[in-house]
């Protein structure tokens, strides 16, 4: 059921990540344009991602078809993961980038209902119509109602610290490929009725290698209602130094919805990653928060153990789990990207 009213109206918001969660959803990795020459190195990381997940909550699965349903399941059963805790659906997909492409799940303190924003593969990139019907199965097989706000918008380009404050980059959301006919200020009544916020933040540009036109959870994330982690290159010479000195500088300026200063934690980056000579998006802001546990991207270099210790720092009543994504990160995203958080109410 489609509602008239705006979740705004209805009381609903866009929780932060950390709040408790029913479920995780995933799409599982089939497209192999997404991983050219690579997919099948992604499967141990991106099912550790699942072993790791399913101790702790449900993990709902997106899959393609039987027969990659048999062969996800006796992977994880090889590795001992609680399949009692994973569910398949039949529901296809193009990619597995369900943070761009699934529902976002909003509440209302009794009630949880899904917004389903269009999408199209991040300014018409790629195909999208089989994930653009994800929103609509997802809150059928859950009995949900839902909310179309008829314009463009990816979960990766946006995060919350549950209390009224939204991130996000003008590189993104102000960019021709997504909402041409909005200006700055529709795209930020938008945001505020249909994810329930009031503050908007915006930062500017995304990183080298990201084909998302510069998407928010590979810079800057909320780790507590008053506290963001952000990326910062510390080699002058490096493409990303000075986009996120920019944004750093930023951030230092920003006062949240409680009018309160944010408080900043700089994250570093890894080292330089690439394949086949392209320069790839690799960050440690793609962590995932799960039940009692940070999911983190780890890239094989002495930057992993640093980053490590800075969200073991941000994250105390959580355990930082790290699991290497140097193969996953040639599709150019990682654990956040690959997974969408459903909300206990």
């Amino acid at each position: 059921m489609t509602n008239a009213y705006t979740p705004k109206q209805l009381g609903f918001s866009f929780p932060a990540e950390w709040h408790k969660h029913k479920a995780t959803w995933l799409s599982y990795p089939h497209n192999e344009n997404s991983w050219p020459g690579k997919i099948e190195t992604i499967y141990p990381s991106y099912n550790l991602f699942i072993k790791e997940l399913a101790q702790v909550e449900q993990v709902h699965i997106n899959i393609l078809d039987e027969n990659q349903k048999i062969w996800a399941e006796n992977e994880l059963k090889k590795i001992s993961c609680n399949m009692s805790n994973v569910f398949f659906h039949s529901f296809k997909t193009n990619d597995a980038w369900i943070r761009d492409h699934g529902p976002a799940f909003v509440l209302n303190g009794k009630e949880k209902a899904i917004v389903n924003w269009n999408y199209n593969a991040w300014g018409g990139k790629y195909p999208a119509e089989l994930d653009n019907l994800i929103p609509e199965q997802i809150a059928d097989y859950l009995d949900l109602s839902s909310f179309e706000p008829g314009i463009v918008m990816e979960g990766g380009s946006v995060d919350f610290n549950g209390v009224g404050d939204l991130l996000t980059t003008e590189a993104c959301l102000l960019n021709e490929n997504r909402n041409p006919e909005l200006s700055r200020e529709e795209i930020e009544d938008k945001l505020r009725e249909f994810y329930g916020v009031e503050n908007i933040l915006w930062l500017k540009d995304g990183i080298d290698g990201d084909d998302t036109d510069g998407h928010v959870d590979d810079l800057t994330r909320f780790v507590n209602e008053d506290t963001v982690v952000t990326m910062v290159e510390p080699d002058k010479n490096d493409d990303n130094y000075e986009v996120l000195k920019e944004n750093l500088d930023l951030l230092s300026k920003m006062r949240l919805n409680n009018g309160k200063q944010v408080n900043v934690v700089e994250l570093v980056m890894p080292a330089r990653v690439e394949y086949e000579e392209q320069r790839l998006p690799a960050s440690y802001a793609n962590f995932y928060i799960a039940n009692d546990k940070v999911i983190m991207p780890l890239y094989k270099c002495d930057q992993d153990e640093k980053a490590f210790l800075t969200l073991e720092s941000v994250f105390k009543d959580r355990k930082i789990v790290g699991i290497d994504s140097t193969d996953i990160i040639w599709g150019l995203g990682s654990f956040h990207c690959l997974s969408q958080q459903e909300p206990e109410i």
